[in-house]
């Protein structure tokens, strides 16, 4: 009896050493994070280093640990951490991530590549990896790029940045519908960022100088592929003779008002859309306005925009609220670009 009492103190005793060395180890990366956080990246690496010492094999210490390294520009020591993370058979997507932005940081191309391909091979559902092999490809002006960013929004469309550099690479093609689609669905799933900002001068643009530039909007519509373009043009072309007036903001709500009851009308059936369904939700509550505004009205006019909102109190307070109190998503299932 009292060796089993001796055997189990130890067992105690060795429990709770171990749970002490956890905590201690979530703690002095609470302790690492918080230096990051202030842009001091010696002295997150000198806790990470000794956090490491207690628990070596924490996948998250080590990418702590590279990221410090990569943000204090000392890409060497980085390369050797990312070698030692591509080499865990639990290196997770951001691990692959982190490998990717460091190897660019070298202008190491190829590895680069093959970190992705290795990273997609393993997540073939990664948003994120589409993403920024993408921007990989785009910066060495391979326009390849397109097929990755279309892959990751079929593959993972609650992910906004490939929407993103999408509606960047569509807007500087003859393209008349994916720039604007893809922009407005990245604005709302990234409402407050300097991009959503700029996409929304974008989206804008686009409307203007693209969609109703020319009075014929379904010129050369049949070499379109996508059947969902074809009816976006169709219902669009539909209010062609209000862009008589000019394009403005309040003139595209109008449009685009027009436009969601023809779409629901013939073709929501054949072709569910969750941008469509939220713009056909705030014209049924009374926000499409205010939405039309937020999204177009401070690019044109922003002392119209602070004007109209001063005016229209109560609507702009409704939407804003609306609009604070939900995620905007776009579901699986629902991808209509063709090739």
């Amino acid at each position: 009896m009292k060796k089993y009492f001796l055997f189990l103190l130890g067992v105690i005793g060795i429990s709770t050493v171990s749970l002490a060395q956890t905590e201690d180890v979530k703690s002095l990366q609470a302790t690492a994070r918080t230096f990051m956080q202030q842009g001091d990246f010696d002295n997150a690496i000198i806790v990470l280093t000794r956090a490491l010492q207690q628990d070596k094999n924490n996948l998250e210490l080590q990418k702590d640990l590279i990221n410090s390294y990569y943000y204090k520009r000392d890409y060497d020591k980085a390369l050797e951490g990312v070698k030692a993370l591509m080499d865990r058979s639990d290196a997770d997507v951001i691990s692959y991530q982190i490998a990717g932005n460091v190897y660019k940081a070298l202008e190491q191309v190829k590895d680069c590549e093959r970190v992705y391909k290795a990273g997609l091979k393993k997540f073939p559902k990664s948003g994120p990896l589409y993403s920024e092999y993408g921007e990989l490809l785009w910066a060495k002006k391979d326009f390849s790029a397109i097929d990755l960013w279309e892959k990751g929004i079929q593959e993972d469309p609650a992910y906004s940045g490939n929407y993103y550099n999408a509606a960047l690479f569509y807007y500087y093609t003859k393209d008349k519908v994916w720039s604007l689609v893809y922009g407005e669905i990245f604005v709302n799933m990234e409402s407050l960022t300097e991009r959503a900002a700029a996409m929304k001068q974008l989206l804008l643009d686009g409307y203007k100088q693209k969609l109703f530039t020319d009075p014929d909007i379904l010129k050369d519509v049949d070499k379109n592929k996508s059947e969902f373009s074809k009816a976006f043009l169709q219902c669009m072309s539909k209010e062609s003779s209000l862009g008589n007036r000019g394009i403005t903001t309040e003139v595209l709500t109008m449009i685009r008002t027009r436009f969601i009851l023809e779409w629901f009308d013939k073709y929501a059936a054949k072709f569910p859309f969750r941008l469509f369904d939220y713009q056909r939700q705030l014209l049924q509550e009374g926000m499409f306005d205010a939405y039309n505004q937020w999204l177009f009205g401070a690019v044109e006019n922003l002392a119209g925009y602070d004007n109209w909102n001063k005016t229209h109190t109560e609507q702009y307070t409704s939407f804003t609220n609306f609009q604070r109190s939900r995620v905007f998503k776009m579901p699986q299932g629902q991808y209509y670009q063709a090739k």
